[in-house]
């Protein structure tokens, strides 16, 4: 080793009496960083696109709720006068509009509850079969989910027409119309809606069970416990952030269902049997003209969404699960 050598590591050692070596110089963090504004400039380009997107529609939905706001506005014939309050009232006053709320608030539910258990269900399935029946299912799944709403609502009303449809002949059914009365045509409806969503919650859920340690999974089936007791006690709270997502997208989606009761039930059914809050919106908003009670409706529906999302995660919460 040459002398230029040695005292280049010299520094380097700590003799007994010598003093400690200084550890190196860390520059000092930017005010950004220090402040935790630094996540935040991050996401500044997706919050300026999701504020173009979503809040400016949104604030006009809402200023066009609390004016008056018709054809003949539109056409330039009237001027637009604010109303404030006004077509809430008129809405509110509305008994067809609370039929039609309760007729939403019970169709989304039963949607979201069969949707969760099929999805559930066939996710479980997929971590017992073998590799071939499992692609099969997957790609079986991914294509109802890939097909368009309104391509699956027609297939599904020829599937169950009452004179060329192959389910009412392999049934024995006869002539009988599934879209003329009010329940049949909601539970056809519910089955089109479960045939499209359940592929979303069954992949995400078997993402999350092929995530559970199978040490786990082993020592439950090894204390003698059921299919369904493993599912209840363990998997389904390890699942629970990924359940809460699939849950409150289900109610986003199933809440606001349009082109399935508007195309499987030509615009709502008889007498407007089978109407739900999206396409009462649009008969109020396009059909009659009246697009300031269509955005009252859509405020409304809004308004119901983030209660119900508020209002699930905080009980989420409360059980002291971190989201």
């Amino acid at each position: 080793m040459t002398a230029d050598t040695m005292a280049h590591k010299a520094p380097e050692k700590s003799g007994a009496g010598g003093p400690p070596a200084r550890p190196p110089r860390r520059r000092p963090a930017s005010p950004a960083l220090r402040s935790g504004w630094t996540p935040w400039l991050y996401l500044l380009p997706a919050l300026v696109l999701l504020g173009g997107l979503l809040v400016y529609p949104i604030y006009q939905l809402g200023l066009i709720s609390f004016l008056e706001y018709t054809q003949a506005q539109v056409s330039g014939g009237e001027p637009t006068t604010f109303v404030g309050f006004g077509n809430y009232a008129t809405l509110f006053g509305d008994s067809q509009f609370w039929q039609v709320l309760l007729a939403t608030v019970l169709f989304a539910t039963a949607c979201v509850l069969a949707t969760l258990f099929v999805g559930c269900a066939l996710a479980v399935l997929l971590t017992r079969v073998r590799a071939l029946p499992r692609l099969a299912l997957m790609m079986a799944a991914l294509g109802a989910w890939a097909t368009p709403a309104i391509t699956g609502s027609t297939v599904w009303v020829f599937l169950f027409d009452p004179d060329f449809g192959p389910v009412n002949k392999v049934l024995g059914l006869g002539d009988f119309s599934w879209t003329y009365g009010r329940y049949s045509a909601f539970a056809l409806v519910l089955l089109e809606v479960l045939w499209c969503s359940f592929p979303f919650v069954m992949v995400t859920v078997y993402a999350g069970i092929r995530a559970i340690p199978t040490e786990v999974l082993e020592a439950a089936s090894l204390d003698g416990a059921s299919q369904w007791r493993i599912w209840r006690s363990v998997m389904a709270p390890m699942l629970r952030p990924i359940l809460v997502v699939v849950t409150i997208q289900s109610i986003i989606w199933d809440f606001k269902v349009f082109t399935q009761i508007y195309v499987m039930t030509n615009g709502g059914g008889i007498a407007g049997q089978n109407l739900v809050l999206n396409v009462y919106a649009y008969q109020k908003a396009f059909a009659s003209s009246q697009y300031s009670l269509g955005s009252a409706i859509g405020v409304v529906m809004l308004v119901i969404l983030l209660a119900v999302t508020l209002v699930y995660l905080r009980l989420v919460r409360r059980q002291g699960e971190e989201l």
